[in-house]
């Protein structure tokens, strides 16, 4: 049984300063969990496979995120979407394949499919170190991985979340930007060392 708590105001302390977020929150050693985007907690942002790709760049935008879910009818998982798949070299590509334009082109065309995105199970995570995730994401060669559990109430896998190497970067308190990745996983070992 709880008891009710009686919560009294008071003035603001004369010395107070205010907390600073997000700069050495984390550490090598710190479990993996405490960096993980939880998609139980923060709503995710996602995207239909028809929208225009210079849609998905303004909603990343707008979001501050550099991914996106890409969602099918029933609001399934159909794919994702990075900020590299839209900046990068690959919508030229695609675009010159088909004798097109650029701007002619919507997330399916560069989106990576479902049956190719790599996920860790959330059973691993619980037990890893943000060290850990900085190996896997280095192995895969990515700057995101997602996280995969059971959905109890309806017993079917659900994307629960998902680890970024820039928030992982920011985190500890190291400016990661751009899309040069063997930088970027530079910069994190040496935050983590330091």
């Amino acid at each position: 049984m709880n008891h009710p708590v009686h919560v009294r105001a008071h003035k603001l302390s004369q010395n107070a300063s205010l907390c600073v977020s997000g700069f050495n929150l984390i550490a090598a050693d710190s479990p993996a969990i405490e960096a993980m985007t939880d998609f139980s907690r923060v709503n995710v942002v996602s995207i239909g496979p028809e929208a225009s790709v210079d849609d998905a760049n303004a909603r990343m935008i707008s979001r501050g995120v550099r991914l996106l879910m890409v969602l099918g009818k029933d609001e399934e998982v159909v794919g994702l979407i990075t900020a590299r798949d839209i900046l990068g070299e690959k919508p030229l590509q695609v675009a010159q394949a088909r004798g097109g334009k650029r701007d002619e082109l919507h997330v399916a065309d560069l989106m990576t499919p479902i049956a190719s995105i790599d996920t860790l199970y959330l059973e691993d995570v619980l037990r890893a170190r943000v060290a850990d995730i900085l190996d896997a994401l280095k192995q895969l060669g990515r700057q995101h991985v997602l996280v995969e559990d059971t959905d109890p109430s309806t017993g079917l896998p659900r994307v629960r979340g998902l680890f970024s190497a820039t928030q992982i970067g920011r985190a500890l308190g190291v400016p990661v930007l751009g899309f040069d990745l063997p930088r970027t996983f530079a910069e994190i070992e040496a935050a983590l060392v330091n």
